[in-house]
């Protein structure tokens, strides 16, 4: 039986609200317990699939991406979660830092999920796939003009670059990409020719930056892949106008491919529930939910099987980067230092 509990105030309510639904559900032979850093509305159907599929109940909070990790840091061996999902690698790489997963030898995870989108330990499996690419204003940049991210960091591109600030984490983790291939010291000198290059004072979020690119402000913006689906499938025309003036490149096609990242999720370390919470993992990689979700949210499926969305297939093939993503949120530390040394607000 599904019992919804949004959001993380006020705490000691909520608190007092999945007790009271724990205690009343233990009569169920098996159910499973989810904090959820992704919006209710893409997870909630899914779980509600499962359920009807497996017999096993859930419980499910919604909350934002820090916040959730801190609770399940301040519950400790007492947090009634089961499952913990969240956005971006390096988010799920400091749940694994924080102890609050627990490493997961399971026979499908293992091999429907190729391994560099897994923590190289599996406390962590990503679950969909995104890229963070470049858009382009169709009529000021010819594509034939972009080739990397690299490339970017060229004087030719001065005052035409839009992208969000350095304290978000999917710039941290293209960051740490970058790293990995380059090194600290390169990478940094990088990242001071992007800011030199930037259009604007880094403000707002991808979305933003499409926007701000379809405007005039900048003749270049840095994205992920589903923020321009929406626009593109978006019930709104001036949306619409926004993804129709701008094309979509991906860089690095010659050497380490696009930088990919992925959502997903662990099951906690005290999870009391563990047979139902690898069953969910399992059903949340089975082609009928990698499917589902990739039509829903724009992301990329994360197993070779599934259908992609129509609007992701109209972007064209593309080679994401191999690079386990575990190093993500390893690199995240000297990623941060060496933006904020660049002067990347």
């Amino acid at each position: 039986m599904y019992r919804r509990f949004t959001g993380l105030k006020p705490m000691l309510l909520i608190a007092l609200c999945l007790s009271m639904s724990l205690g009343q559900s233990a009569v169920q032979a098996q159910e499973v317990n989810v904090y959820s850093a992704r919006k209710e509305a893409l997870i909630l159907p899914l779980l509600k699939k499962f359920e009807a599929a497996s017999g096993i109940g859930f419980n499910l909070i919604t909350g934002k991406e820090d916040a959730l990790l801190k609770r399940l840091e301040s519950e400790g061996r007492s947090t009634p979660a089961d499952v913990f999902i969240t956005t971006d690698a390096g988010r799920l790489q400091r749940a694994k830092e924080a102890g609050v997963l627990q490493p997961i030898a399971n026979a499908v995870l293992g091999a429907r999920i190729p391994q560099n989108l897994r923590d190289s330990e599996n406390y962590w499996f990503g679950l969909s796939q995104r890229a963070r690419v470049i858009f382009y204003v169709k009529n000021k940049v010819d594509p034939a003009e972009l080739s990397t991210y690299e490339a970017l960091a060229d004087p030719r591109w001065k005052n035409r670059i839009c992208i969000r600030s350095s304290d978000n984490i999917y710039n941290q983790s293209m960051v740490a990409s970058m790293i990995e291939a380059h090194g600290v010291e390169a990478t940094e000198a990088w990242a001071r020719g992007l800011v030199a290059n930037l259009a604007r004072k880094p403000a707002g979020g991808d979305t933003d930056q499409l926007r701000a690119a379809a405007a005039g402000l900048c003749d270049i913006a840095i994205a992920n892949t589903y923020y321009f689906a929406r626009l593109a499938t978006s019930g709104k025309a001036e949306d619409r106008k926004v993804a129709e003036s701008l094309g979509v490149f991906w860089p690095n096609q010659g050497d380490r491919g696009a930088h990919v990242n992925v959502s997903g999720a662990g099951i906690t370390k005290y999870t009391s529930h563990k047979a139902a919470a690898e069953r969910l993992l399992e059903y949340l990689v089975s082609a009928e939910a990698q499917a589902w979700y990739a039509e829903v949210n724009n992301e990329y499926p994360v197993v070779a099987d599934a259908e992609t969305s129509t609007v992701l297939k109209s972007f064209g093939e593309f080679k994401g980067d191999s690079l386990n993503l575990s190093r993500l949120g390893e690199n995240n530390r000297a990623a941060v230092q060496l933006m904020d040394r660049s002067g990347w607000r």
